[in-house]
């Protein structure tokens, strides 16, 4: 039986766009609006390439917003400061973008009360952190530790309730949140949906299968999904193209069933086509459009993953 997309696609050759008009039009618009993934940038994919520049880049590839990385992945937060706000601004508007994220992992997740305040300025309803606590636990005792950074976590979630915007802890190799038990606790102990998850396959040593359920088990509190897979690991000397395996499509993911879980969940939240260089601070490629696109190469694959689901 065909569906729906690949009925309208027949029709539409079969009886020609007269005929097609007079088909019920929910069809039509359902087509229309099907689902798919918004894009955001990663400032640091750039190095330190100026805001002005990157900028430039974020409609190219698709995308609708930037996400600006402090040193030393990147050193664009600190751009802002040099610039001020009132011209950053001006380039926000210049450019056709808007300020989707603010990453703060040299912050933590206890000190972001000023960065919350600019966040709110810019109408940014995200800034992502890492867990802060003990590592390398499991069992009964990463349980409690779970549970002691979620109480130390209370003034934070205050601070991001009054400022309307969500907190997103990135699931990371050398964090307390690391492993599905400690996303799920997580989860779990902050009921609020001030605290999401910015989720990195990067970090998980599972199967795309095993990911895809722990996106169905996060449901609504993803917060961001980070397209980027570990291929050969981003943690020492090799070559481009090796260091070029952590991108989708150009690694052994399978991304199809990641895209999968986020489309039953109706996952409308920002996605970054994601790498880390070696060594940080450096950008993917040497130029912007260099940049821009690998990035694109990626965005096709992820769009050819999602037409076959």
């Amino acid at each position: 039986m065909l569906n729906r997309r690949e009925f309208i696609h027949s029709a539409s050759g079969m009886m020609g766009s007269a005929m097609l008009a007079d088909l019920p039009s929910h069809w039509l618009d359902r087509d229309a609006k099907a689902w798919k993934l918004n894009y955001m940038i990663s400032s640091c994919l750039y190095g330190y390439m100026d805001l002005d520049t990157i900028l430039a880049e974020v409609v190219k590839n698709g995308a609708a917003a930037i996400d600006i990385w402090p040193k030393v992945h990147g050193n664009q937060r600190e751009q802002l400061d040099e610039l001020g706000e009132d011209q950053f601004r001006q380039l926000l508007k210049k450019h056709k973008t808007s300020l989707g994220c603010i990453t703060q992992y040299k912050l933590g997740p206890f000190a972001l009360a000023e960065e919350m305040k600019l966040a709110s300025r810019f109408g940014t309803k995200i800034i992502v952190t890492g867990a802060k606590g003990e590592k390398g636990l499991t069992g009964d005792a990463l349980k409690n530790e779970v549970k002691k950074f979620a109480q130390n976590l209370r003034p934070t979630i205050a601070q991001a309730e009054r400022h309307d915007l969500v907190v997103a802890i990135e699931n990371h190799s050398s964090s307390l949140i690391f492993t599905p038990d400690s996303i799920k606790w997580l989860l779990e102990f902050v009921p609020q949906k001030n605290v999401g998850i910015a989720f990195a396959p990067y970090h998980l040593e599972h199967t795309a299968e095993e990911m895809a359920a722990l996106i169905r088990h996060i449901g609504p509190r993803l917060t961001l999904f980070y397209a980027w897979q570990h291929g050969k690991g981003s943690n020492g000397n090799m070559s481009k193209a090796e260091e070029l395996q952590q991108l989708p499509g150009q690694g052994p993911l399978d991304f199809i069933p990641l895209l999968s879980a986020l489309k039953e969940i109706n996952y409308t939240g920002w996605t970054e086509i994601f790498m880390h260089s070696f060594p940080r601070g450096e950008a993917v490629a040497k130029t912007a459009g260099g940049v821009t696109a690998q990035l694109n190469v990626s965005r096709k694959y992820l769009e050819t993953c999602i037409s076959k689901i």
